[in-house]
């Protein structure tokens, strides 16, 4: 009995020294890496100009050399021009999906359809008058797919800017295959797409509470506060040179803040809305002229493939019966029970950062690994911070938020840090994994500001890969939403994703990082789109993320 009591006790001492270390460890304030300024405020004086509240966001200074890389990066995200739209906004001049068509071209040198081959559409679009459209400037997504295998690939789009499209796909499996043409945006609507995020945020508004004694008092911060006469708190981050800002509360001091939260506006109803109507405007089926499917044969030894145009990159990978095949990374394997996947994980270390997508792997592997507990540090879920712990394998996995922006309940201010930040906090090493997803909570910001944070990100990661070459980063990107509503579509929806995750890819590549293609995974299956992908594609993710880890 005294064996067994000594026994229970010393499992007890290891727990509660465990639970300790864990609470520690995400409970003491980093000062070496957080650098948060004692916040001053400053004062800004109000303006005449009806016109000036367009243009009040605080931008952090570049060098020269970055200036010219943002100039770039803007040149490459630069949508075709579009005739201006009048208001009160008609539909007579706009792209209308119901009266445009696609056709299959012929294969090049003719013949069969074969494995490996690329097959080219013509999309010609119309407008609500039936007449030819004569510039360019529509958004689509394209996908080629067979329901009945789980079979799906995503086209690439070529605009002609004289209002037809090609869109390319590669064939990567025999069989019969169908064409979807999707408009998800005319041409029309770009521009106020633009506009909403253009040179303040909309749609979301941001705010702290100041707490000290008896006194409590909210305020509005961000980036683009509105100038008036009431002083600011500046909260620039010493070390990345991330601002931020916050009216100062009347009878208390910056130093009093304590959380952050944020408040959807309710949006009137704008004149361009009708640009924005699901399955009128938005997110309409393009119909085929003759036939939509195509048949797909195997190739047989020394026969070419054909290819119509080799200057269009082709896809990142593709579907078959329901599992992702990359491509353009590493071969991915299959981890289908526990055993694998913490097998892989095994004496490693992972740290995640970024929004919900990213938590959303943390949750997938607690469920997945009975072992891998998850501790309640009594924070709010959006945020985090998250551990979780299996002990016998010795994997520890972190998630933790991106920092500011972020659209959360009320939160405590110390638990949102920036990830360049925690990326300084980290040793590294052949047993580290980072990985990283920031975009879905910037695109109601100027995209020079979400710039600004990837620089400063990017300077992180190239710090730990100089210390820890070893260490693997592998870096989600952005995904499709499902956004049936005007205010959706401008808040967040397809096309502000896409311009980010243009940028995001652009401003890692050539570095010893890995990409997990969240866009083609999701514009390839036959899943509804959301902003959290349902769990056969999260599983494939998971896949293409441990076979980094464990190639």
């Amino acid at each position: 009995m005294d064996r067994a009591w000594k026994g229970l006790l010393k499992s007890g001492i290891i727990f509660l020294t465990l639970s300790l270390f864990v609470y520690i460890f995400y409970h003491i304030d980093f000062l070496e890496f957080q650098r948060t300024p004692n916040p001053p405020f400053k004062k800004i004086r109000g303006s005449s100009d009806p016109g000036s509240n367009q243009n009040y966001c605080t931008f952090r200074p570049l060098s020269p050399k970055e200036i010219d890389e943002e100039n770039t990066l803007l040149n490459s995200i630069a949508w075709p021009n579009t005739p201006s739209v009048p208001l009160p906004v008609s539909l007579n001049d706009t792209s209308n999906a119901a009266r445009s068509n696609f056709v299959i071209l012929p294969r090049p040198g003719g013949g069969s359809w074969l494995v490996g081959d690329q097959l080219e559409v013509m999309i010609k679009m119309f407008d609500f008058k039936g007449r030819p459209k004569t510039h360019g400037g529509d958004f689509f997504l394209v996908r080629l797919h067979n329901r009945t295998v789980e079979a799906g690939v995503a086209g690439q789009v070529v605009d002609h800017l004289n209002g037809t499209y090609s869109a390319v796909f590669l064939l990567p499996w025999e069989g019969k295959s169908q064409i979807e043409v999707t408009l998800v945006h005319p041409s029309e609507a770009i521009p106020f797409l633009q506009r909403f995020a253009g040179e303040k945020p909309n749609g979301v508004d941001f705010y702290s509470t100041f707490h000290s004694g008896l006194l409590t008092q909210k305020t509005m911060c961000s980036v683009c506060l509105p100038p008036t006469q009431q002083p600011q708190c500046n909260y620039t981050d010493l070390n990345t040179g991330e601002l931020w800002f916050c009216y100062k509360p009347q009878n208390l001091s910056c130093d009093a803040r304590i959380n952050h939260f944020s408040i959807y506006q309710n949006p009137p109803k704008a004149k361009e809305d009708i640009l924005f109507k699901n399955g009128v405007t938005m997110n309409v089926g393009i119909p085929a002229s003759g036939p939509a499917h195509v048949t797909v044969f195997p190739k047989m030894k020394g026969e070419l493939a054909a290819t119509t145009n080799k200057d269009i990159p082709g896809p990142a990978g593709y579907y078959y019966k329901g599992l992702w095949s990359s491509l353009s990374g590493a071969t991915v394997k299959r981890f289908n029970n526990a055993s694998a996947i913490s097998q892989c994980l095994k004496d490693k270390v992972v740290h995640m950062y970024g929004d919900s997508t990213v938590r959303q792997w943390l949750e997938f592997l607690s469920r997945e690994l009975s072992d891998l507990k998850v501790y309640n540090l009594h924070n709010m879920k959006q945020a985090g911070p998250y551990v979780a712990l299996d002990y016998a394998k010795n994997i520890f996995v972190t998630y933790r938020c991106h920092g500011l922006p972020i659209r959360i309940l009320p939160s405590p201010v110390t638990e949102l840090h920036y990830v360049a930040n925690e990326l300084d906090g980290i040793t590294g090493g052949k047993t580290t994994v980072v990985v990283f997803g920031v975009w879905a909570h910037f695109t109601t910001f100027p995209i020079k500001y979400y710039i600004r944070r990837l620089m400063s990100i990017r300077k992180a990661v190239v710090r730990l890969l100089a210390r820890a070459p070893d260490t693997r980063i592998i870096i989600r990107t952005a995904n499709l939403k499902n956004s049936p509503s005007p205010f959706s579509a401008q808040l967040g929806g397809d096309w502000p994703s896409l311009q980010r995750d243009k940028i995001l890819r652009t401003m890692f590549q050539g570095m010893d990082v890995y990409f997990v293609d969240a866009w083609e995974m999701t514009v390839a299956h036959y899943l509804k789109h959301d902003i959290h992908p349902p769990r056969p594609i999260i599983k494939n993710m998971i896949d293409v993320v441990l076979s980094y880890i464990c190639p």
